[in-house]
C-alpha cells in the first residue's frame, strides 16, 4: 500500500477551507439579517431551511463516520472530549468543527515530526473532510445560489456587479467539488499522478456545468416559484430512485446507506457524482442527456413566460432567447471540457492499483493470514502477545535477542476506506 503524504500545499488549501467556512458563515448571517430587515420573511424561511437541512445532513453524516471508528479519536482536540460530549456537539451543530480543528492540529505534527504517521491521519481526516464539504456544497451552497439569483431576476437587479457575484459563487462552488476530485488524486499511484492543469480542467468542466444548471433553475423559480419545489421533489425521486437501482456501498450500516443515496440524489439534482465502480459511460450520458433536456425545458418556460406574461419587468423576445440559448450552450461547453478532461487527464485504473488498501492490512498495519484456521490465527497472537510482552521487558537495556521475531510495525499507512472506495469509482 502506497504511503500518503500531506504537503504544504495540502496545508494551505486546509487553512483556505477553515478560513472560507467561517466567512461563509459570516455571509449566511448578514444574509438572515439582510432578508429580515427587508421584511423578507418567505425569502428569510427559505434560506433558514437550506442552512438547518444543511448543518443537520452534514452532522449526521460526521457522527455516523465516528461510530463506524468506535468513536476512536486520535487528535488532541478529540480527545478531550467524551463520546457523549462528542455526540452533544453533534446535536448542537458544531461536531464539523471539531474534525476541522483536528485535521489543523495533525496537519501542524506532520510538519514538526519526521515520522509518517502524522502524515497518514492528516490525510486520513482530510478526505473525510473533503467529502463533508461537498455535502454542504450541494445541501447549501446550490441552493443559496439559486435562490439569491432568483431574488436578483425578480428584481431586475441585474447589473456587472451582480453578475460577478454570481459567478464568484459559482467559482467557490466548483472550487469545492476540484478540493474533493484533489482527495481523490491522492490515492493515485507516483506514476500515474494527475498533473495541474488536469484540475484546472475539472474546474472549468464543473464551473460551466454547475453555472448553467443554477442559472436554469433560477430562471424558472423567477417565473414560476410555486412550481420548483414539485420540480425539485419529483426530479429527486426519480434520482433516488437510480441511486438506490446502483446498489451503492458507502456507509457502513443499512440506514446510513438509505442516508448516502438519499444524498446523491440531492448531489444530482445539480452535478454529476459517481457512485458505483466499473465503467459509468451509459450513466453518465443517461444524466446528462436528462439534464440537458431538463434545463432546456426549464428555460423554454422561462423565455415563454417572459415573452407572454412578464411577471416583474418586461425584456424583447430576442433577449430571452438569447438568454435561454446561452445557459443551455454552456452546459454543453461544459459537457465539452469533460469529454477533453477524460480524454487527455483521466487515468483507467484497477482497484489493485489505487494506493490505500481496504482489507486487513488498512485497519492493523499487518497483511491478512491466509492458509490457517482459526486455532492457529488464535495461537499466533497469544505467541505475538508473549513475545511482545519479552520484549517489553528488555526496555530498560539496549539489547534485545536477534533470534526472536520482530514486532510488527506501526500502523502508519492509515487508509480512508470511505474516500478509497470514491477513488475507485471515479477511476476504474
Amino acid at each position: 500500500m502506497g504511503v500518503f503524504r500531506y504537503s504544504p500545499l495540502d496545508f494551505l488549501f486546509t487553512c483556505m477551507g477553515l478560513v472560507f467556512l467561517l466567512l461563509d458563515i459570516g455571509l449566511d448571517i448578514w444574509a438572515v439579517v439582510t432578508f429580515y430587515q427587508e421584511m423578507a420573511y418567505t425569502c428569510l424561511c427559505i434560506l433558514l431551511l437550506f442552512l438547518l437541512g444543511s448543518s443537520i445532513l452534514v452532522q449526521a453524516f460526521s457522527l455516523l463516520w465516528y461510530s463506524y471508528e468506535g468513536f476512536e479519536r486520535e487528535t488532541t482536540v478529540e480527545k478531550w472530549l467524551s463520546q457523549r460530549q462528542l455526540k452533544a456537539l453533534h446535536v448542537l451543530q458544531l461536531g464539523i468543527y471539531i474534525r476541522h480543528a483536528g485535521v489543523v492540529e495533525s496537519s501542524l505534527r506532520s510538519f514538526f515530526t519526521k515520522q509518517q504517521e502524522p502524515q497518514d491521519f492528516a490525510v486520513f481526516l482530510s478526505h473525510d473532510l473533503s467529502m463533508l464539504r461537498l455535502i454542504e456544497t450541494f445541501s447549501e451552497s446550490s441552493p443559496q445560489l439559486v435562490l439569491m439569483l432568483t431574488i436578483i431576476l425578480q428584481r431586475g437587479q441585474i447589473d456587472p456587479v451582480t453578475v460577478l457575484k454570481a459567478f464568484g459563487s459559482a467559482s467557490a462552488i466548483a472550487f469545492s467539488v476540484t478540493m474533493y476530485h484533489r482527495s481523490l488524486r491522492s490515492f493515485l499511484p507516483d506514476k500515474k499522478m494527475q498533473r495541474v492543469n488536469s484540475s484546472v480542467v475539472y474546474f472549468f468542466w464543473n464551473l460551466f456545468l454547475i453555472s448553467s444548471r443554477l442559472t436554469a433553475l433560477a430562471l424558472f423559480a423567477s417565473v414560476l416559484p410555486c412550481f420548483i419545489l414539485a420540480h425539485f421533489l419529483c426530479s429527486w425521486l426519480v434520482l433516488f430512485f437510480f441511486a438506490w437501482r446502483s446498489q451503492t456501498d458507502f456507509m457502513d450500516s443499512p440506514g446510513g446507506e438509505w442516508l448516502y443515496r438519499a444524498t446523491v440524489g440531492l448531489i444530482w439534482y445539480f452535478d454529476w457524482f459517481s457512485v458505483v465502480e466499473g465503467r459509468t459511460r451509459y450513466r453518465t450520458l443517461l444524466y446528462h442527456g436528462y439534464i440537458l433536456a431538463d434545463n432546456s425545458l426549464l428555460c423554454s418556460l422561462w423565455c415563454w413566460k417572459m415573452s407572454t406574461e412578464p411577471p416583474y419587468f418586461e425584456i424583447s423576445p430576442l433577449y430571452a432567447i438569447i438568454t435561454a440559448v446561452s445557459v443551455v450552450a454552456v452546459y454543453i461547453l461544459g459537457l465539452l471540457f469533460k469529454v477533453m478532461y477524460y480524454q487527455c487527464f483521466h487515468p483507467n485504473l484497477s482497484k489493485e492499483e489505487l494506493k490505500g488498501d481496504t482489507g486487513e492490512e488498512s485497519q492493523t498495519g499487518q497483511p491478512p493470514i491466509t492458509g490457517v484456521d482459526s486455532k492457529d490465527e488464535t495461537d499466533k497472537d497469544v505467541l505475538d502477545s508473549s513475545l511482545w510482552l519479552t520484549v517489553s521487558e528488555c526496555t530498560d537495556t539496549d539489547v534485545v535477542d536477534r533470534s526472536w521475531r520482530s514486532p510488527p510495525a506501526p500502523d502508519i499507512k492509515r487508509c480512508n476506506k470511505r474516500m478509497r472506495k470514491l477513488a475507485e469509482n471515479f477511476y476504474s
